[in-house]
């Protein structure tokens, strides 16, 4: 019998919800079974839609839709982040994670009345399922959120909406619906409470820090809706065009996103980022380690151009050579994390701006550097990448970051979590860093036993479970804040359950596998 890798997906993601709902056991867990299994049956629907062509917008084509994993990523972050901030006190956060928590579940349900819409003929059983579902979720959206928490649901949703008709008609074939609801639903929340809050200044605290990402985001989100519509009626490719993009580019960064930061920050962000960056020596000294670090990366990319001979134009690069910027980013990340959180999460937003600027500069193919970018970065292509955008190497930069940027400090006493969460900030080096990279590698070269179904290897599973728990054992003699207790079992359980799931998804494994690690560690 032939087993369907969609139903062991799903069967590991429904594992999951359960290993949360056993931990949480609230209204809000119990709406998240009920989601999971109006998702799976949804998911049909949309992967009929997709092999049909019946779909409204051009997705990514040789994966599924991706709807039951992606659908439960914020419903359980925000469940197993309200949990971590009620045993804490924190009643702000507490609320705040409700808020994530339901507007993960109404973006997950909007997708599926898309799906059921545009079925036809219409699937009865399944819009009863999703029917309950829903009724479940709103009944306990009504006992448990305010007025002003349920305005905040819809605003994303309204923003969700309108950002979705805007990405998936400019950039075809870039996403999976699964990963369209991710990416587009994130960037909606974050949108949503950047304005929240640039309306209330005088509510504004916390880390000066966990501000430069929001900004980034909506920053980076506006350059590129802007251009991407400006350039459908004009060429990029002229120097005149290119001098405009670079003019605008500089009037964003420095008229309205400085402005709008120092009001979050209290001070000019340049000037503060500077006493940030030398406030001590181990931070100059971790600056210029990565700054080695990017040259490396860069003479791989050269030297692996030098390499391609010019009558072999289809050539690709192995799956080895991919995973050398695996291994870089991991040397990259452990020394910030063990050593500095705080300059890490800086960096890497940081880095995150100069893979977009690059990327825009790539794709609209601005002078002087857009068609060098173009050839340089052709060679490091791959089955995901079949979109106008290159995002393989921004997708690897969340997946390691998304912890980091998650992890849940204002609930956390003296910024530790006991036991496996000490590992929540180490999910993506864990997930991506170590274990998709061993996975790959192994798999591929010696791999002989295939899982049913799919490509990946039983060598490379395992394998990749296996460096994990050594890599784990390191952390423990490196980094003294990790004190796991008793939780050896549910770490080791923990990293085979996602370890399955990068065996049988077709997902973006990079940016899916560390959310669901960071949700397993942080119970």
């Amino acid at each position: 019998m032939q087993i369907n890798p969609v139903h062991v997906e799903s069967t590991v993601v429904l594992a999951v919800v359960l290993c949360v709902h056993m931990a949480v056991w609230n209204q809000h867990s119990w709406c998240s079974i009920a989601l999971v299994i109006q998702a799976f049956y949804v998911q049909h629907k949309w992967d009929r839609l997709l092999r049909s062509g019946g779909a409204v917008f051009q997705f990514r084509p040789s994966a599924n839709s991706g709807i039951v994993p992606a659908s439960m990523v914020m419903p359980l972050l925000g469940l197993v982040l309200r949990e971590k901030c009620s045993a804490s006190g924190n009643v702000y956060f507490e609320r705040f994670s409700m808020v994530v928590t339901i507007t993960g579940m109404m973006l997950a349900l909007f997708l599926s009345l898309i799906a059921l819409g545009i079925t036809r003929p219409v699937p009865t059983n399944t819009c009863v399922i999703a029917g309950m579902a829903g009724s479940a979720i709103l009944y306990t959206t009504k006992q448990t959120l305010t007025v002003s928490e349920v305005i905040e649901v819809l605003e994303v949703l309204l923003i969700f909406v309108y950002l979705s008709l805007i990405v998936l008609y400019l950039l075809p074939r870039c996403f999976t619906p699964g990963e369209a609801l991710l990416i587009v639903g994130g960037i909606s929340f974050i949108v949503n409470q950047l304005i929240k809050r640039s309306l209330n200044l005088a509510e504004v605290k916390g880390d000066p820090v966990n501000y430069f990402l929001p900004v980034l985001v909506v920053g980076s989100l506006l350059l590129g809706v802007f251009f991407a519509l400006l350039f459908c009626f004009m060429e990029s490719e002229s120097w005149g065009s290119s001098l405009f993009f670079h003019m605008m580019t500089a009037v964003l960064g420095l008229g309205i996103l400085m402005p709008w930061l120092s009001l979050f920050i209290g001070r000019h962000p340049l000037m503060w980022l500077l006493d940030f960056i030398t406030l001590n020596d181990r931070r100059l000294c971790l600056l210029a380690y990565w700054v080695f670090l990017s040259v490396v990366a860069s003479c791989v990319v050269l030297h692996q151009n030098y390499q391609r001979q010019s009558g072999s134009k289809k050539h690709q690069a192995s799956t080895i050579v991919r995973k050398y910027f695996h291994l870089i980013v991991v040397a990259t990340y452990i020394p910030g994390l063990i050593y500095d959180r705080q300059l890490l999460h800086v960096a890497s937003v940081g880095c995150l701006a100069v893979f977009l600027f690059l990327e825009y500069v790539r794709y609209f193919r601005i002078r002087p550097f857009g068609q060098l970018l173009r050839q340089l970065l052709t060679l490091f292509l791959d089955e995901r990448d079949s979109g106008p955008l290159i995002l393989t190497h921004i997708y690897l930069l969340l997946g390691m970051s998304l912890p980091i940027w998650l992890f849940p400090g204002p609930c956390a006493p003296k910024g530790l979590l006991p036991g496996a969460g000490g590992l929540v900030p180490y999910a993506g080096v864990l997930a991506v860093g170590v274990g998709d990279t061993v996975a790959s590698v192994f798999g591929s070269t010696m791999g002989e036993i295939h899982w049913p179904g799919t490509k990946k290897t039983l060598e490379g599973t395992a394998t990749s479970v296996f460096a994990q728990i050594i890599a784990v054992a390191m952390f423990l003699i490196f980094d003294s804040s990790i004190n796991l207790n008793t939780t050896y079992s549910w770490i080791v359980g923990s990293i085979t359950l996602v370890a399955m799931l990068e065996a049988y998804t077709s997902q973006i494994d990079n940016l899916l596998l560390p959310l669901y690690l960071f949700i397993l560690l942080l119970l």
